[in-house]
């Protein structure tokens, strides 16, 4: 198969899978959007098991080769996921590449992450090698002259439409301009628009006041508030938000935010990225970046994801499903997903009267 854009994986995906997978590119939310994609069509295939593998120094390429080839006495499949960070394999990876590429054993589907390539390295041996056998997904990154019109083609996903005319182009330049020219806190605007608006035609005052009057409520100082563990300012920020008017679903999504960042970062440091890039590409500095850096030793990539299924559940409590494992009522889950955030960073200090049995995940 030749080389396709990310926008195109939709598609190929609905064709059937045709592994190996390589993604690579530096623009991580597409980079991930793609890697999600690909989970869930293996998923939905039968491949239940995953596996992660980095490549770091002393990386052993002969381990991965009999783990990849090794058969589950069950019968499961699984879904293998290499990163190399750094994008050169070396020589045993590139033999190790290229022989993973020409094997076909369906019980191992293999994705390869990397980041931007140049292009002698997609002429190597062993890239061709996988994109000829199997997908390669090129992520591009999207330039600021070009965030308008990918905000506004997300817009239209989300079922919302921009005014015609020269409202229109105003709300996007104000959309654009919050944004600064970075693709993650556009994604962020489109999804916190989709939250609170109902599908259609967008209302340039709405939009306005929703882009300029959410510092007013310190929605998205939530999440410093977290990092600094103090669970009583942070009991007051949710009891005013409340008091305000503001809806629960903003806050949820806002600290949801929060935990997405976090993972990101987690899983970049531990591909051996440096938290000054990831930090950098998650929107995250001043004070927020320095108390981030202080917490992570506390926060693991299997914490992380518990609490994202803990918002998950806040997220059904918000929408009146009644999940088990959180109060039914929308801002109490909000409350309890906050304070299990701040004990998890600052787990010996506990939080306030709940104690230390906060986080049930």
């Amino acid at each position: 198969m030749p080389l396709i854009r990310h926008d195109q994986l939709a598609s190929a995906l609905r064709a059937g899978l045709r592994g190996p997978y390589t993604v690579f590119g530096d623009e991580l939310l597409l980079v991930m959007e793609s890697v999600d994609a690909i989970r869930a069509a293996a998923t939905q295939a039968g491949y239940g098991g995953r596996e992660l593998h980095q490549v770091e120094r002393g990386f052993d390429w002969q381990v991965l080769l009999a783990q990849t080839r090794e058969r589950s006495l069950f019968g499961e499949r699984k879904l293998v996921e290499l990163r190399i960070p750094g994008g050169k394999p070396g020589r045993d990876g590139a033999a190790a590449l290229a022989e993973l590429a020409r094997e076909t054993d369906g019980d191992a589907l293999v994705l390869v992450l990397l980041p931007r390539l140049d292009s002698a390295a997609q002429k190597s041996e062993w890239f061709s090698s996988l994109s000829g056998q199997g997908t390669a997904v090129r992520v591009d990154s999207v330039e600021p002259a070009q965030l308008g019109a990918w905000m506004r083609q997300r817009l239209q996903q989300r079922g919302l439409q921009l005014p015609a005319g020269a409202a229109g182009q105003a709300c996007l330049e104000l959309l654009v301009a919050r944004t600064e020219g970075n693709l993650l806190a556009a994604h962020q605007e489109v999804e916190k628009l989709a939250l609170l608006v109902e599908p259609g035609e967008l209302d340039p005052e709405q939009v306005e006041q929703l882009v300029q009057g959410a510092a007013r409520y310190n929605v998205f100082r939530l999440g410093e508030t977290v990092l600094a563990a103090d669970s009583a300012r942070l009991l007051r920020m949710l009891e005013g938000l409340q008091g305000e008017g503001v809806a629960p679903v903003l806050a949820h999504w806002s600290l949801a935010e929060e935990l997405r960042a976090w993972l990101r970062v987690r899983q970049g440091l531990d591909a051996g990225e440096s938290f000054a890039s990831l930090a950098r590409a998650n929107r995250i500095w001043g004070p927020k970046e320095k108390l981030l850096a202080r917490v992570l030793p506390n926060l693991g990539q299997p914490l992380l994801e518990g609490l994202l299924l803990r918002a998950a559940a806040c997220d059904r409590a918000i929408k009146g499903q009644r999940p088990a494992a959180l109060p039914h009522e929308p801002w109490e889950a909000v409350r309890q997903l906050a304070l299990a955030m701040a004990q998890a960073v600052a787990p010996m200090r506990g939080v306030g009267a709940l104690g230390p049995r906060l986080v049930l995940i």
